[in-house]
This record gives C-alpha cells, structure tokens and sequence, in this order.
C-alpha cells in the first residue's frame, strides 16, 4: 500500500482560519437575516459611521495624535459644562466661521449653532422622540419638523438624500447607543454670538 504524501503544516492551519472565518461571518449573518431589527440597526450603524455623524455630534478631545471623537460621550452633543465666551469677530474677508475645540459649537452669520444629543436620553437627548419626529427634522432643516430652523453645519441637503429606509435604520441605531444627559444650550442669534464680553 503507498503512502500518502503528508500534507504542509500550513495548509492545515490555513483551512482551519478559513473555516473559522466562514463560521463566525456566518453567524452574524444569520442572525441579522432572522432578525430584520437587527440588520436595521446594524444598517444605521453603519451610515451614522460614515456619513459624519461622529465628526460634530461626539465632541473631541486631545488624544496623541492631536483631536479625536471622545468616544465615552459619542453622540452626546455639545458638552453642557463647556460654555462658550461669545465668537470671536471675524475680519471682513474670505473667512465665515469659527469653532470650538471640541468641533460641537459653531459661530457664522446665523449666530452660533451647538450640536444636538442623538443619545436616547429622554430628558436631554432624543428619548421622546418618534421616528417622524426625526425624518420630518431631516426632510425640513426643522427641529422636530415644525420648529427652528436646524443650522449649519448640519448638512440637511445631503441627509435630504437618505431614503426612508435609511432614516428609519439610522433612528433605530441611535435607539440602542448609552443614552447619555448632555443638556446642549439653545442656538444664540447673530446678535448675541459676539456680544462684548
């Protein structure tokens, strides 16, 4: 009887991590397929990841590396213990606006703008809020669609181009993230923003 030729250690190891990798990918799968709240919020994960959510709604701080998203507070909003002296004026020239540190407080012709609490918090971030609460927000640049105007920097004419599908499955991830009691200040009008000191 021949002997067969013994088979490379390698070759072993690399089937097993390949099987691994197609048992643990598979599970996930699975469960987002059995599950259609799960493969919603795992969707609205995945666009508050990448369409910027993070960038003025989680507030920086100093990492190694310079400014990073704080992500203990992610979400949260301008921090309310971080109260702001008024804008700086700026020169008449091709500069429009200043921001604060923490990349969640804005100041432009419109006045000054503090990012919102996204957190289920119900007394300081969307809690109460129902999903037409936010697709009217994103559809009219309007607090919860009726009220103030939402300011810039929030790009509501590109969100504006979310399907609803997409904004359902972003409100129902933001659901499931820490709420957090972040009670972000009121906009300040034009006027008040660089008020003397």
């Amino acid at each position: 009887m021949k002997a067969r030729p013994a088979v490379p250690s390698f070759w072993v190891v690399a089937v097993a991590a390949t099987l691994a990798t197609v048992v643990l990918t598979a599970a996930p799968l699975a469960a987002a397929a059995d599950n259609p709240n799960a493969a919603k919020v795992a969707r609205g994960q995945y666009l508050v990841s990448t369409s910027g959510c993070h960038d003025c709604h989680t507030p920086f701080k100093l990492g190694p590396n310079g400014p990073e998203p704080d992500m203990s507070r992610a979400l949260s909003g301008h921090p309310q213990s971080l109260v702001m002296p008024p804008a700086p004026q700026l020169p008449p020239g091709p500069w429009l606006v200043t921001m604060a540190a923490t990349n969640t407080a804005f100041a432009g012709p419109w006045g000054v703008s503090f990012t919102a609490n996204l957190t289920p918090d119900a007394e300081t971030g969307l809690g109460q809020w129902t999903l037409k609460n936010f697709t009217d927000t994103i559809r009219t640049g309007r607090h919860m669609g009726r009220g103030r105007p939402v300011l810039p920097p929030m790009p509501i004419p590109v969100y504006n181009n979310f399907t609803e599908d997409d904004l359902e499955a972003v409100f129902s991830y933001l659901r499931t993230i820490a709420p957090i009691s972040n009670r972000v200040p009121e906009p300040l009008p034009p006027a008040q923003s660089t008020a003397a000191k």
